[in-house]
């Protein structure tokens, strides 16, 4: 252990304080990695699945217009994969890690997208049929069944639940490594942000997936709207971390 941890604390320069910062944060890893290439392809190859037209290129009208009716789906998916690309481009930059747990855990993080990509845009566009009355978005098959339904929302919260557990993971990863990184006192708070933070879509996404196994089929789609409290929950989250990085700013 104190081997691995000499060999993270040697590949920093002797003084970080000459690194970069995102907020104050001192910035360990700069330099991309072969393991955030790989991060990056994976999303790079998700976003590919999600383009609107994704069995051919339009052309005619109607072909167009049908095709057209997926770019609220595809901005809302997009708009979910960037906040989880974030979160890991964001612990890639803070600590720069490249250890066997980092790895194994961003391994499992590209193969959790991949699988979570058809889920979102499943259920990204059933919200958007159902709020335009069918204009725009697609529907679940009408052949779908109850325990289908369900079957889809659970998938969707388990896969929401993984990503969202290994970005926590990762900064568990950070956090047990606070020493060898030599965090000061605001990055340490900040990492513990990041771990409050990222329970949240864990925590909501478990909701979700009690409600989808619970909910009586009437009631299936709370399962979906419980999502939109991390709209209220992040920002309060934000808040409150943000007024403890100042009083330890003006204690310091």
């Amino acid at each position: 252990m104190k081997e691995r941890w000499a060999e993270i604390g040697s590949s920093l320069p002797e003084n970080l304080d000459s690194l970069s910062r995102l907020k104050g944060f001192r910035l360990r890893g700069m330099q991309m990695t072969r393991l955030e290439t790989f991060i990056d392809a994976a999303f790079a190859f998700a976003i590919s699945m999600l383009v609107i037209a994704a069995q051919q290129i339009p052309d005619n009208i109607q072909t167009l217009l049908a095709a057209f009716k997926n770019v609220p789906t595809f901005v809302c998916s997009i708009a979910v994969l960037g906040i989880f690309w974030r979160g890991h481009w964001l612990w890639s930059r803070r600590y720069g890690l490249e250890d066997g747990a980092s790895i194994l855990i961003s391994w499992a993080m590209i193969v959790t997208i991949l699988i979570f990509i058809y889920p979102l845009k499943a259920i990204f566009g059933s919200m958007w049929y159902l709020l335009s009355s069918g204009h725009v978005g697609q529907p679940f098959s009408l052949h779908t069944t109850e325990s289908q339904a369900r079957t889809i929302f659970a998938i969707y919260a388990l896969g929401l639940i993984a990503i969202s557990a290994e970005i926590l993971l990762l900064n568990l990863r950070a956090w047990q490594l606070r020493e060898p990184l030599r965090l000061n006192e605001r990055e340490t708070l900040m990492t513990r942000g990041e771990l409050s933070g990222w329970s949240i879509p864990v925590s909501v996404g478990i909701v979700s997936l009690v409600f989808a196994l619970t909910l009586p089929t009437e009631q299936i789609q709370w399962s979906g709207w419980v999502y939109f409290s991390m709209i209220i929950l992040v920002p309060l989250h934000d808040f409150f971390h943000e007024r403890r990085l100042k009083a330890v700013q003006d204690g310091s």
